[in-house]
């Protein structure tokens, strides 16, 4: 399931980095949470949390039915 997740991000990435952001994968847990990390200008954004929940988890959620959630982790 981890390259599924890879390739979803890989989707959304140029999104985030057009606006000096990316998302990098930590881990997807065995109960399909997959967890990432937003960096760049992402990290301290107001806005990722809609960035999160509206853009990757949508994209994420549905290229990887499997997969039940996107949070964001802490550094």
């Amino acid at each position: 399931m981890r390259e599924k997740v890879e390739a979803a991000l890989a989707k959304v990435r140029p999104m985030l980095q057009a606006d000096g952001g990316d998302v990098e994968l930590v881990e997807v847990t065995p109960n399909g949470i997959v967890k990432v990390r937003l960096t760049g200008r992402c990290k301290g954004c107001p806005m990722s949390q809609a960035t999160l929940k509206n853009g990757i988890e949508r994209i994420v959620l549905k290229e990887v039915p499997q997969a039940k959630a996107v949070e964001q982790v802490a550094e």
